[in-house]
C-alpha cells in the first residue's frame, strides 16, 4: 500500500502547488518581519523625538515599500512557475 507521501509526491501538478506555497511563505515571511521592525523602530524614535517626525516618516515609508517590493517578488515568481 502506497503512503500518502509518495503519491502526493508521484504527482507532479501538486509538486508544483506545494513549491507555490512554499515561495509565498518564504517570500511573505521575512518582508512581514522587515515592514513590522521598520514601523516599529520608526514610531518609537517619533515618540522619542516628536521633532523629528518630518524627517523620519518618508524614509521609514520608503524602507516599507521596498521590503513589500521584495513580497512582490516573490508573488511574481508564484505566477510564473
Amino acid at each position: 500500500m502506497e503512503t500518502v507521501t509518495t503519491s502526493l509526491m508521484a504527482n507532479p501538478e501538486s509538486v508544483k502547488i506545494l513549491a507555490k506555497g512554499l515561495c509565498m511563505c518564504i517570500g511573505g515571511f521575512g518582508p512581514a518581519i522587515g515592514i513590522g521592525w521598520i514601523c516599529s523602530k520608526g514610531l518609537e524614535a517619533m515618540g522619542r523625538n516628536p521633532e523629528a517626525t518630518g524627517k523620519l516618516f518618508v524614509p521609514m515609508l520608503l524602507g516599507a515599500a521596498f521590503a513589500e517590493a521584495i513580497a512582490i517578488y516573490a508573488l511574481v515568481v508564484v505566477f510564473t512557475l
